[in-house]
């Protein structure tokens, strides 16, 4: 009967793709408002704008958000660049529309500040800086150099200098200043927090549903393991027959041998799962040397793949180091010794080190690797680079090393290969 696992979606803040899209949006709203007041101070008459200058610079606008909407169709994913330069290209059209249209004292200056907005939401902090530095320093340059209006200069501007500056003038580039740079700062941090709780959303998603398939297999193993000792106890008497009986056909006893080694092996290990997941239930695992611990798992592991040839290298800072092991971690261990061993049974390096602290095991084999598109769902999911392969094993050792703050870890080897690190920290006798 198969498990169903209740696959969760990931959460995901909208990426730079959708980001562009309001952009557009918000861009088009904006030159839809600005052309109906330029129409209507045209219509009017009363206000002398330089419209020439003030159309190109709306032209090409225009141009750019078609142009845009057009790239948006496309499948290509808009990167962080991409948007900057975006918002730059408003940045720059839209300071040249307040040049020709009164400078500072245009009341709809402040707009500058919801580029500086988006990109702290939505950009990383050198981008915000230049965003938010280029708006500043056009605000301020537009206090000096701009087309004036008199129908937007202050009263008593026609009193003394029309490009004299007033308090008023003043204290709006003040607050433009002071708002910029508390939104850059306050809102960089926020939004870095939320794509930092973001990541650890999704990973602690991902770790829910890889710990929901562990338990699912988990399960059925438990069932499974109970349902094996009958066969086994079966095999392991016919075999000592088929021994007795062919005691004089010395290559068929050999085999019967080594079958036989097998099948106690086997019996063995359902045994040993029984008695240490008591022990472990109990909490009364005893603590033993690193160096018998390794060394009796690569034993064991030579008589489950006899066909298999190694080198072994055991290089340890400190020699008598006493640790815990849980019982799941030699399990996990074997996995990645037998999947090195089914990619090149002829050629399988392990070395193992170990210090106070921890213990590294790096495998390394000769086979054909890994592709790159399933390397990064290696460990998460039932993916198997096996044909026979049920693509539970290396899902099964990640759960287990990651669940005792240990790190697995896969990479290609030169020339060809697979190199496996897997690191785990060691538990000292209490």
């Amino acid at each position: 009967m198969p498990i169903a696992v209740n696959r969760q979606i990931s959460f995901a803040l909208a990426n730079h793709t959708q980001h562009l899209n309001y952009w557009v949006m918000i861009r088009t709203l904006v030159l839809i408002l600005l052309g109906i007041a330029a129409v209507i101070c045209l219509w009017n008459g009363s206000v002398d704008l330089p419209f020439t200058e003030i159309l190109i610079a709306l032209v090409i606008l225009t141009g750019v958000n078609l142009l845009t909407f057009s790239r948006l169709r496309q499948s290509l994913p808009v990167t962080e660049t991409e948007f900057f330069i975006q918002l730059l290209i408003d940045l720059f059209c839209l300071s040249a529309v307040f040049y020709f249209s009164g400078g500072a004292n245009n009341p709809f200056v402040s707009y500058f500040l919801v580029p500086v907005c988006i990109s702290a939401a939505t950009l990383g902090g050198r981008f915000t800086l230049t965003i938010t530095g280029l708006s500043i320093l056009s605000y301020s340059l537009l206090l000096f150099f701009h087309v004036p209006l008199p129908i937007l200069a202050p009263d008593h501007h026609h009193q003394h200098d029309a490009n004299s500056l007033n308090l008023h003038v003043l204290g709006m580039w003040l607050n433009f200043f002071i708002s910029a740079g508390l939104i850059t700062y306050f809102v960089v941090k926020m939004a870095r927090d939320l794509r930092a709780q973001e990541e650890q959303l999704n990973r602690w998603r991902e770790d829910q549903l890889r710990d929901e398939q562990v338990m699912a297999v988990a399960t059925l193993a438990a069932g499974t393991a109970h349902e094996l000792g009958t066969p086994l106890s079966t095999m392991k008497v016919l075999i000592s027959e088929l021994r007795e009986e062919y005691a004089d056909n010395h290559q068929l006893h050999q085999d019967l041998t080594l079958l036989q080694e097998q099948v106690n092996q086997c019996a063995s290990t359902l045994r040993d799962l029984v008695n240490k997941a008591e022990l472990a239930k109990e909490g009364q695992i005893a603590a033993e040397l690193v160096q018998t611990y390794c060394n009796n798992l690569i034993q064991r592991w030579k008589i489950l793949r006899p066909d298999v040839k190694s080198r072994i290298e055991l290089a340890a800072s400190v020699q008598h180091v006493n640790a815990v092991f849980s019982p799941t971690i030699a399990q996990a261990i074997l996995n990645l010794l037998n999947n090195a061993a089914d990619a090149s049974p002829d050629d399988i390096f392990i070395r193992i080190e170990w210090d106070m602290e921890s213990i590294l095991w790096t495998i390394e084999d000769s086979g054909p690797g890994i592709a790159e598109e399933i390397s990064a769902h290696l460990g998460k999911s039932f993916i198997s680079t096996k044909n026979k392969g049920l693509g539970i094993g290396l899902l099964l050792t990640q759960a287990t090393i990651n669940r005792h703050g240990g790190t697995v870890t896969l990479h290609k080897r030169t020339p060809q290969g697979t190199i496996t690190r897997m690191q785990l920290p060691l538990v000292k006798t209490s």
